[in-house]
């Protein structure tokens, strides 16, 4: 490395994250990597004629944002299509539908994801009679935020082969009216046989909205992500040859993690992959698996019924996914397993205590938990002593989810989103965004962490405040927390001598402010791999 920078950044409040140098004046980036920080007359000393030098004006500078839990490849899919997640009612959602059908031609497929009709003050699920209405002549299929349901119109269901004597597919729920016609809602795997038949993008066009995508992520302060499988394993090798092109044409301006779907556990051991293979770039991550669905969907499997539902619905049985598992975790493969409901958390914490009973892992990187949405303080207990597990949380699904889950378990909300009880228990904490369900903005994810509201900023006290975590916990799990738990900690997760120089410049200083305006801060400049790839 040499003596002089490439880039400098002085006068500004550089919250390292690194404990053993928490704050700085001013860094000094020199390649992809951090050549100096200290106070602003040391580090100006290390300019040369050709350095970049930038005044920060003392505002705030963190590591760059990790979002562990992303469907990034499925956010570029439909990158154009109708985002519903500003939506506020019914009839928006009917307006929005109208106006993109009547941009298309007659036939082409309407497409949208986002919609989170508890929060709507018509609290009604669309149904294909109400996709009729608007778009006769277009088949149309919009998926709800949380992803686990989607609701198709009549064309729709036609061409996806769906009728009255459609049987349910595995893992998946055909909705029937009482007369026993298909009502248009299709939850878990259900939605894939809409999936199976809608057209595929040209490989150019996917990657070209990768890119687009990437571009966005840059806004919002992001430098690496933890891509996600689907259930149904349908995207998985099609989206590790895509993040593969991005490499080789040197167009990759974000750190991944690449993660595989459960259904390719015996593939991946069969050719050696194993978690954290790779390069800086680009690396294979978890084998995904599926113990349950979504509350929303009232899919998430449950101790107790729903108010207004039975249990919800195993998916994978937990047997098959510690089968694999096992496999995987002897090969040097972590797994990450989806649980949303309070006995499906019971389940995968059973699972993971007889897993590691069996004898030493091969895993370096450790297994995860994905949500953690509701779990209770017995099991809880019982996951903070396992020896190689993390989770992954979604404070944006809980600014979603605060109706939904008072409506559909009254008092029994109290163990959703147990994030400080999480932390305090020692267990790692990373935070996400879940996107395309959720806001991928890790201010929004922050503030929701804190606050526990609803973007709007209800209910003013906030929802069971004895789970919220301060900024500075809330920061951990979006930078340090997932960087040591990824295997990245040597080379990222703080603003650090050496490390490799991804960093965020904000225009508030989120230690400082009310946090209700947490979520209204702005990203100023975002740097990757020493690069400033974002400036507003």
């Amino acid at each position: 490395m040499k003596d002089s920078a490439d880039i400098i950044l002085y006068n500004g409040m550089i919250q390292t994250q690194d404990d053993a140098h928490p704050m700085a004046e001013a860094v000094a980036i020199c390649g992809n990597r951090i050549l100096s920080l200290g106070s602003d007359p040391d580090i100006l000393g290390l300019a040369s004629k050709d350095t970049r030098v930038i005044d920060l004006d003392e505002r705030l500078v963190l590591p760059g944002f990790m979002d562990t839990h992303f469907h990034f490849y499925e956010w570029a899919l439909n990158y154009d299509n109708i985002d519903f997640s500003k939506v506020g009612s019914f009839k928006e959602m009917e307006e929005a539908v109208l106006k993109k059908t009547m941009a298309l031609d007659r036939g082409n497929w309407v497409l949208g994801q986002g919609f989170n009709e508890s929060d709507w003050p018509e609290n009604k699920m669309p149904d294909r009679h109400d996709l009729d209405r608007i778009a006769p002549n277009n088949p149309v299929c919009i998926w709800r935020c949380d992803l686990h349901l989607a609701v198709a119109n009549s064309l729709g269901l036609q061409l996806a082969g769906i009728g009255s004597a459609t049987p349910d597919p595995r893992d998946g729920v055909i909705e029937k009216d009482v007369s026993g016609h298909p009502s248009g809602v299709l939850k878990e795997l259900a939605p894939n046989l809409i999936r199976d038949v809608l057209p595929k993008l040209s490989r150019s066009a996917v990657l070209e909205n990768m890119q687009k995508t990437i571009g966005d992520a840059h806004k919002l302060g992001l430098t690496s992500i933890h891509d996600i499988r689907l259930m149904g394993g349908l995207d998985g090798a099609d989206a590790l040859r895509a993040w593969q092109s991005l490499r080789q044409e040197n167009k990759l301006d974000i750190r991944c993690h690449v993660a595989l779907p459960g259904e390719m556990t015996d593939q991946a051991v069969d050719l050696g992959l194993f978690t954290g293979f790779g390069d800086d770039l680009l690396k294979i991550g978890y084998l995904k698996f599926f113990s349950d669905g979504g509350m929303g969907a009232r899919t998430g499997w449950m101790t107790e019924k729903y108010l207004d539902a039975e249990y919800g619905m195993p998916l994978t049985a937990v047997k098959d996914i510690e089968k694999a598992a096992l496999k995987a975790d002897q090969a040097g493969l972590s797994v990450m397993v989806h649980a949303i409901g309070d006995r499906a958390n019971k389940e995968i914490i059973a699972m993971f205590q007889r897993i590691e009973a069996k004898g030493k892992t091969q895993c370096k990187i450790p297994h995860r938990i994905e949500h953690v949405q509701m779990v209770l303080p017995q099991d809880l207990e019982k996951l903070s002593v396992l020896n190689n597990i993390a989770v992954s949380c979604q404070p944006n699904n809980l600014s979603l989810d605060i109706s939904m889950i008072d409506s559909c378990t009254g008092p029994r909300g109290k163990y959703a989103y147990n994030l400080k009880s999480i932390l305090k228990k020692g267990i790692p904490l990373m935070l996400s965004s879940d996107a395309p369900v959720a806001d991928p903005n890790p201010l929004a994810g922050i503030y929701s962490a804190v606050t526990r509201k609803r973007m709007d900023k209800t209910p003013e006290q906030g929802w069971y405040m004895d789970q919220a975590l301060s900024v500075e916990e809330a920061v951990k799990g979006y930078t340090s927390t997932p960087a040591v738990t990824s295997g990245r900690g040597r080379d990222l997760g703080s603003i650090s001598k050496g490390k490799l120089a991804d960093m965020v410049v904000l225009d508030q200083d989120i230690f400082k402010i009310d946090p209700d305006d947490i979520a209204d801060t702005r990203v100023d400049i975002t740097l990757f791999d020493g690069r400033i790839v974002y400036e507003r």
